[in-house]
């Protein structure tokens, strides 16, 4: 018997966190900053956070809307930096850079990196992925997916205390330099239609505003917003009342337009981003809705791609409704009935009688959906492959296009973004052909009477071309993603998703399981064991070594609340990411995936 008092119980320890030096920022050049190149040296005493992005992702461009609030707050503590790591080819080009960063109001320097050498060096394997780096240079923690600022910020302000006890924190203006301001009339226009007047209606999307111009595409009627209504509004479609419905894309909502009055009016969102676990049908006002991107009236709805989740939704003006139609939030091309389906980012709608084409941007397809709910696939293959290539559907590719336009004689013209190319696709013939090229990020057309309007967004105009009868040649390429393929092993491989709650933070079992995660691959043959949907966020996998090469497919969620028991309100937060892993397997191969979604592997 032992009667000696109890030995007090020891205060927790103070979080350890790794000590791993950040490897040196390199590419081929510095945005932002007037023409100076920053090195980790010129940072040192500075808190450092490291987005990686691309500016083809609508993910990446909701972080760079979640990290404005904690840029402005932390101005002379936090100084962010943009690592563009390009998935395209037309992403490497240093124009199109920056292009983006005035098209998407990036307002801190951007390292332009299109041999994806930092990405390397700090092993990132999605986008978007953020960095945070400690006033003396070491790496503190790694976030991939959405839904991380508010663990970000409390970071910061623990670096922020830590590091001014130190003596290591250096306060004071960040090394960001505003570019010049160029003045044109329409700044990145993004869609347009035809009103009943003859007149064009544009979306003048990175003013914030609608533009109407005159029947000669040129001539301002007037500008509609630019006083805090709207926010980079993108698709626009003539409703039955003869209104405009709006995709107010930043807002998170579809607006109004009325042309006779001038008024514009919200018809559906918050103004909150969706969330897994957010209603996905109800009164328009009173659920949440994430980046629509375009808009289409048919069927007696109108039609949203919905590209911050990969979904299509519609509106029910009569019910005053929403309601999720087709795509399960999956990122990728699945073909199939609506309710299973997986889009990735979809940008365009055209309705055309039975038909809703639809420009599914990150797949780089033309897809379509019928009036009995089922998707189809009418050109592209998946998530890594594209390129300018004429043809049979099978063998055509496009780049990450944006529109799809209806013409007279039922076929499509697909705006090809990235290969600065007007496209047809022939339902009958279900061949590809090139209408014109040299056209600047088309984004849109418009048919009127027997030209085609394009929106040249990059050239912010719109550009008028009389419809050929035969399509132009052009010499055929494709591509395949500049990230490197994981080198795995056949067999058995341990996919381990590294999730930590936020400091403050447990995860959220108040419900059930607060994890999910979601594994498939193409092809699907690849994976003989070990896919579908579970909880927990590790997993094996059975990997046939005779397929040699595929994609995984892999999609976690983690949900976390304030660990507080005196608080009766507890403030909680979604942590979501989807990863496309393009692998190869080799005998040498790793037998282990490790995917950080937050915290540090």
């Amino acid at each position: 018997m032992n009667d000696a008092a109890p030995a007090p119980t020891p205060a927790p320890e103070p979080r350890r966190r790794a000590r791993v030096r950040a490897p040196e920022l390199r590419g081929r050049a510095w945005l932002n900053t007037g023409d100076r190149d920053l090195t980790l040296a010129d940072l040192r005493g500075r808190i450092l956070i490291l987005d990686f992005w691309t500016f083809c992702c609508i993910n990446c461009l909701h972080v760079l809307d979640e990290l404005r609030e904690l840029e402005e707050k932390h101005r002379d503590t936090v100084v962010i930096i943009g690592v563009h790591s390009p998935k395209f080819v037309h992403e490497a080009d240093h124009q199109a850079v920056v292009d983006a960063v005035e098209r998407y109001q990036v307002r801190h320097p951007v390292l332009d990196d299109p041999e994806l050498a930092t990405w390397k060096q700090y092993a990132v394997r999605a986008w978007p992925t953020l960095v945070v780096v400690d006033p003396e240079g070491y790496i503190v923690a790694q976030h991939a997916g959405e839904g991380h600022a508010h663990a970000i910020a409390k970071l910061v302000a623990e670096l922020e205390t830590e590091h001014a006890a130190k003596g290591t924190l250096r306060r004071g203006d960040g090394p960001y330099v505003a570019p010049e301001a160029v003045g044109t009339e329409l700044r990145f226009p993004g869609k347009a239609v035809v009103l009943p007047s003859g007149n064009f209606l544009v979306s003048d999307t990175t003013r914030h505003r609608l533009v109407e111009l005159a029947a000669d595409g040129e001539t301002v009627v007037r500008h509609i917003g630019g006083d805090g209504e709207l926010n980079e509004p993108q698709g626009l479609a003539l409703l039955p009342d003869g209104r405009v419905a709006v995709a107010d894309t930043v807002n998170h909502a579809i607006k109004a337009y009325d042309p006779e009055s001038g008024t514009v009016e919200t018809l559906a969102g918050t103004g909150r981003q969706w969330w897994q676990g957010s209603p996905t049908a109800g009164p328009a006002r009173e659920v949440d809705l994430s980046s629509p991107w375009d808009l289409a009236w048919w069927g007696d709805r109108l039609w949203i791609a919905m590209a911050g989740v990969h979904q299509l939704w519609t509106y029910d003006p009569g019910a005053g409704t929403v309601q999720v139609a087709a795509g399960t939030t999956n990122e990728g091309l699945v073909d199939g009935p609506a309710a299973e389906a997986w889009f990735a980012q979809p940008s365009g709608l055209a309705a055309a009688g039975d038909r809703l084409w639809i420009a599914d941007s990150e797949t780089s397809a033309l897809r379509w959906i019928d009036t009995g709910g089922a998707v189809h696939t009418a050109v592209g293959t998946g998530l890594f492959d594209f390129g300018h290539r004429d043809g049979d559907a099978g063998q055509a590719l496009f780049q990450h296009p944006l529109g799809v336009t209806v013409l007279p004689d039922g076929s499509v013209a697909v705006s090809d973004t990235y290969n600065h190319a007007l496209r047809r696709y022939d339902p009958v013939s279900q061949a590809a052909t090139t209408l014109a090229t040299d056209l600047r990020e088309p984004s849109d057309a418009v048919v009127v009477g027997e030209d085609i309007v394009v929106v040249e967004s990059a050239r912010h105009r719109l550009t008028r071309l009389r419809l050929p009868e035969e399509a132009v040649r052009v010499e055929p390429v494709a591509h395949r993603t500049q990230r490197a393929a994981t080198e795995i092993t056949g067999g058995a491989l341990h996919l381990d998703v590294v999730f930590e709650a936020p400091s403050g933070q447990k995860l959220d079992t108040r419900y059930g399981p607060s994890t999910r995660l979601l594994v498939s691959a193409t092809p699907p043959e690849l994976l003989l064991g070990g896919d579908g949907a579970g909880t927990d966020l590790s997993r094996e996998l059975e990997i046939d070594p005779e397929v040699g090469e595929g994609v995984l497919h892999v999609s976690a969620m983690a949900a976390s609340c304030d660990d507080d028991p005196a608080n009766e309100y507890p403030a909680c937060h979604v942590h979501q990411q989807d990863w496309g892993v393009p692998v190869r397997i080799t005998p040498g191969g790793t037998d282990r995936l490790p995917l950080v979604l937050a915290g540090m592997a």
